[in-house]
Parts: C-alpha cells; sequence; structure tokens
C-alpha cells in the first residue's frame, strides 16, 4: 500500500464529500425552485455597503395578514418571519416554525396535505406540525399566535 500523502488525504475528503451531498439528494423530488436574482448592474454599491431605506410615512399594517388571507383547511407562509399560519378549522389559527426540522430549509407550501418543504419533500400537518411524511422525524416548532380584530399577529 502506499504511503498517505496530502494529495490522497484530500481527495479521499473530497470523495466522502460527493458522497454525502449526493445521499441527502436522493431524499424525496424537490420542487423546481425559482430562478436566482439578476447580479447587480455594474458599478452597483458592494453587497457589504449598508444601504438605507428612505423613511416611510405610512403605518404599517399590524400583524401578520387578515383572517381571510388564511384559508381554512390551509395557511400561509411569511418567509420574511420566518413563520407559517394555519387555519384547520374555521376560526383557529396556529403557527409554526418556517425552518424545516430536516436540514433546515424554510418550507413554502401549505395545501390540503399539509405544510411542505421545497429540498427533500418532508410535509407537515397543519395543526399541530407533525411530521406526515419524511425525511424529516421532528415537528415543526410552534409559535404563538392570536387574532387582534380582523389581524393575525405573532406573539
Amino acid at each position: 500500500m502506499s504511503p498517505l500523502t496530502r494529495r490522497r488525504l484530500l481527495a479521499g475528503a473530497g470523495a466522502a464529500a460527493a458522497c454525502c451531498a449526493a445521499g441527502c439528494a436522493t431524499y424525496g423530488t424537490p420542487r423546481e425552485q425559482p430562478a436566482p436574482a439578476p447580479a447587480a448592474p455594474t458599478g452597483a454599491a458592494p453587497a457589504s455597503a449598508p444601504t438605507a431605506a428612505p423613511p416611510s410615512t405610512a403605518t404599517p399594517p399590524a400583524g401578520l395578514a387578515a383572517t381571510g388571507d388564511i384559508p381554512v383547511g390551509s395557511g400561509r407562509v411569511f418567509a420574511a418571519e420566518k413563520v407559517v399560519v394555519t387555519q384547520p378549522t374555521a376560526g383557529t389559527f396556529v403557527a409554526f416554525d418556517a425552518v424545516c426540522t430536516h436540514a433546515g430549509c424554510l418550507v413554502d407550501q401549505v395545501s390540503d396535505a399539509g405544510i411542505a418543504c421545497p429540498c427533500h419533500g418532508s410535509v407537515f400537518d397543519t395543526t399541530d406540525g407533525a411530521p406526515l411524511d419524511g425525511p424529516a422525524t421532528a415537528p415543526l416548532a410552534q409559535r404563538a399566535v392570536r387574532v387582534e380584530g380582523d389581524r393575525v399577529v405573532l406573539g
């Protein structure tokens, strides 16, 4: 057997990483992902440069959405807040962390079948966040949600 060289060690590590990535990709059937955002035009400020948004004079609406925006028997994902709100039965609103417990992807769809993750095909129950279809085995974490007037509010 040949002696272990730096080149052989690095080649072996690369092969192991490729096998790991290929194994994770075999779960479920990932959905089509939207095209990435176009690159910044030449001469644009570097990504690390802070940019200030102009002050807004409008009062933002309270809460995440109107109660009528959350369909009964389904729900809605709020990606910016990393939360998914469902209405399993009329007038009952529940919220969950939108981060999939399998690999940390954000769930992106809520349907009659459940809360779906686009990365590896996990599906979670809309009433309690329990996994219905893997590879995820842990439920989505529950988040506090309440209704104020006709608005769904976190907390």
